[in-house]
């Protein structure tokens, strides 16, 4: 057994795909089959059942998941701790979207390093999708987002809710218009969205991320929907103006974690997070 069959077993154990799992891991088919052949043949069990849909884990399988989540992260933090300076104890990952690093995270992580300075902080941007997945392969000790996925070996919290509004540029210009962009911020927006406006063609822009609409509105004009946590100091500085009548959406942002996991050091700043996160649900933006 080695480090390449662990991994590569939680990414088809993640993606229910031998294809899929070689394309994440920038490999051939091939490759990845013969890993798992190894694998089980070392393990003397069979770990998947491969068919024409993907492939699904055994009973076996399911239970050697989580010694594998295990087994990597114990690696992966042996081979971060060897190169860390004396100084630091241990090294964690935060991984996050992209909306929540806008002035949030970077505030809670300089708390954290006030807290526990003796240990090393990797801070990562991705989506959902990223997230999770290095949650299940055990390379990412804390996510957080605004829709995960249940994982048996996963703790998900819910931290707070995000207010989103619907600002512009002009708020004399009769809405709905030409200029609106429409912010991807995942299925349960895009269930109120539809709700708040049925009649509402789709828009001419639409962008995956806040960041990017916010640039595109302040360049061009138009209008969006932002968290009024981002939004409010754009408000303050008469940069951009909530759409009167305008419909808020609420946007839950939740925490993901080893559900598991005996490091002190995690649960420490799991600790910390919930307390800010408690802080957080009490601020007023408006």
């Amino acid at each position: 057994m080695d480090i390449d069959q662990i991994k590569t077993f939680l990414s088809v154990a993640a993606n229910g795909s031998f294809l899929e799992a070689a394309s994440r891991l920038y490999v051939t088919q091939s490759t990845v089959s013969t890993r798992i052949q190894r694998l089980e043949a070392y393990m003397g069990v069979t770990l998947f059942v491969r068919n024409r849909s993907g492939a699904t884990l055994t009973l076996p399988g399911r239970r050697f998941l989580r010694h594998a989540k295990t087994l990597l992260l114990t690696l992966e933090q042996a081979r971060h701790d060897i190169g860390l300076p004396s100084r630091y104890r241990a090294s964690v990952t935060i991984g996050a979207r992209i909306a929540l690093w806008e002035t949030l995270l970077p505030e809670w992580i300089g708390i954290i390093r006030s807290q526990v300075p003796d240990v090393s902080i990797r801070s990562e941007i991705g989506f959902e999708e990223d997230l999770m997945r290095g949650a299940i392969e055990g390379s990412m000790d804390i996510s957080m987002m605004y829709t995960p996925q249940h994982n048996p070996g996963l703790k998900v919290e819910h931290l707070f809710d995000e207010t989103l509004v619907l600002l512009t540029t002009d708020p004399e210009k009769p809405w709905p218009n030409d200029d609106y962009i429409y912010v991807d911020w995942g299925p349960g927006f895009y269930a109120q969205h539809s709700n708040g406006y049925p009649n509402l063609e789709r828009p001419a822009q639409v962008v995956n991320i806040g960041w990017l609409a916010v640039q595109l509105v302040l360049s061009n004009g138009g209008s969006c929907f932002l968290p009024i946590r981002i939004a409010a100091p754009l408000i303050k500085e008469h940069k951009l103006f909530q759409v009167p009548d305008s419909p808020q959406f609420r946007l839950p942002a939740y925490m993901v974690s080893p559900f598991d996991s005996d490091s002190i050091i995690l649960q420490q700043i799991l600790d910390i997070i919930r307390l800010l996160a408690a802080d957080e649900r009490q601020k007023n933006y408006a």
